[in-house]
């Protein structure tokens, strides 16, 4: 097992979790929800963290929050891209 397995990036945990929510009714395949990820996570500042009681030990409230709401709005502004350009 190599370091890179030991960590993981918290904006992508939070771009998956936010775009199954937003994805539901839509008819989406793998490659353009691929292009949403990408498109998002290129947005997002990396939060590097071994587990996830990291997050919640070294971050206050408000700023899970904020980190939330902007990867919030990244993924909504790139489902929107790609609905508008790629479709």
């Amino acid at each position: 097992m190599s370091v890179l397995d030991k960590i993981s990036n918290y904006s992508e945990v939070l771009v998956l979790e936010i775009l199954s929510e937003k994805i539901k009714g839509k008819n989406m395949d793998e490659d353009t929800l691929a292009d949403v990820v990408c498109l998002a996570l290129n947005h997002l500042p990396p939060k590097y963290i071994r587990y996830d009681v990291d997050l919640m030990f070294y971050t206050s409230p408000d700023e899970r929050k904020a980190r939330y709401d902007r990867a919030r709005e990244a993924v909504e502004q790139a489902i929107k891209y790609v609905e508008e350009n790629i479709r």
